[in-house]
């Protein structure tokens, strides 16, 4: 059988894994940071309706600019933002690989601050772009300083601030995405990916205006439910927005997804609505696993980096033969646990302390 080492590939892609995530269908899934709250039936109706109105058309090819669902989502975030300031693809991952073809590729570097969101070197590889790991100290905060220094030494041409981070949950302060803007000149992404889930940090959509070289990264994977519509976006200066349609295929956003995307925004409310549920079990998530002498790491998204397992290989096996799949993230001693419904925080609770006592 063929395998990858017998194939051409690029030198940079030798050696690399693709990016794996299980996902056995078990009862409690908890390992990939969705949004387990159904949509509401009211809102699945109005999509349905959004959708078969599009079926009707799609043997001609969908909006290219894709206007009407650019012009919601500035709606969406609001703070005097323009479609022209929007952009959107399949998922953040293909907006921030859209990204690194515009800014990045040979010759030209990504830097990040890790642990953090594993599709970035992975990106980074897929556009011939150099990866550059600054590790994150102890508590995982990062602060002005250490951002600055990072950035004077290595010099990118692109760097990414995940705030909340992920796989950390770390909140991102407003100073330490200031002064990473001011200590280079090159490409500055805000990854905001779980933002609607921290209530105490303003969104860096607020920091557009006068910095044409910060992008806003966010997706409607999280809060909206919506992973399985594929649709994250971008807020920028239109003139990143004109540098993204050169290298954007031609209609990449299918008409389908464009009429579900379009429709779900018009139910923001409805569809945000479980925020603060899932709030409220990350929280009590946290409570029961600090009372069983684990650490947990504080947390501005809908899941816990938590910290003290002895065995997180057993752990995560143990749990998965009940039926709970978390995230073995291969970060000594922690495992990633998605807050879910209070069913679903309840049994991941009720099996880790019953593994804690044997």
């Amino acid at each position: 059988m063929t395998s990858l080492s017998d194939l051409p590939l690029r030198a940079n892609l030798v050696g690399k894994q693709p990016y794996g995530a299980p996902q056995d269908p078990v009862p409690v899934s908890l390992n990939v940071n969705e949004n387990t709250h159904p949509i509401p039936e009211d809102v699945v109706a109005d999509i349905v309706e959004s959708l078969a109105t599009a079926v009707r058309g799609v043997n001609r090819y969908p909006d290219r600019e894709f206007t009407e669902l650019r012009e919601a989502l500035a709606g969406y975030l609001g703070h005097g933002l323009t479609a022209e300031q929007l952009w959107a693809a399949n998922g953040s991952n293909e907006v921030l690989q859209q990204v690194l073809q515009a800014f990045g590729g040979p010759g030209r570097s990504l830097l990040s601050f890790t642990p953090t969101y594993s599709m970035y070197p992975l990106l980074a590889s897929g556009t011939d772009t150099a990866w550059v790991s600054v590790p994150r100290p102890a508590d995982y905060v990062l602060t002005p300083e250490l951002v600055v220094g990072a950035l004077r030494e290595h010099r990118p041409d692109i760097a990414i601030l995940c705030g909340p981070n992920n796989p950390t949950g770390t909140p991102l302060d407003r100073e330490v995405i200031l002064a990473a803007y001011d200590a280079f000149d090159g490409i500055l992404i805000v990854d905001e990916a779980y933002h609607e889930f921290d209530a105490e940090h303003e969104s860096a959509v607020t920091l557009l205006p006068e910095r044409y070289r910060l992008l806003v990264s966010r997706t409607m994977s999280k809060a909206f439910a919506f992973a399985g519509v594929r649709l994250g976006y971008l807020a920028a200066d239109p003139a990143v927005i004109d540098a993204l349609r050169l290298v954007r295929l031609p209609y990449h956003l299918s008409a389908l997804t464009q009429a579900a995307a379009t429709a779900a925004i018009r139910h923001s409310g409805e569809m945000l609505a479980t925020v603060a549920d899932i709030r409220e079990q990350r929280d009590r998530l946290a409570e029961a696993l600090e009372a069983l002498g684990y650490e947990v790491h504080p947390s501005g998204a809908n899941f816990l980096l938590v910290g003290g397992f002895a065995d997180p290989d057993g752990v995560f096996e143990s749990l998965r033969a009940q039926g709970i799949l978390i995230r073995n993230l291969g970060i000594e001693g922690h495992l990633r646990i998605t807050a879910g419904t209070e069913a679903e925080t309840t049994t991941v609770i009720d099996a880790i302390t019953a593994l804690t006592s044997r």
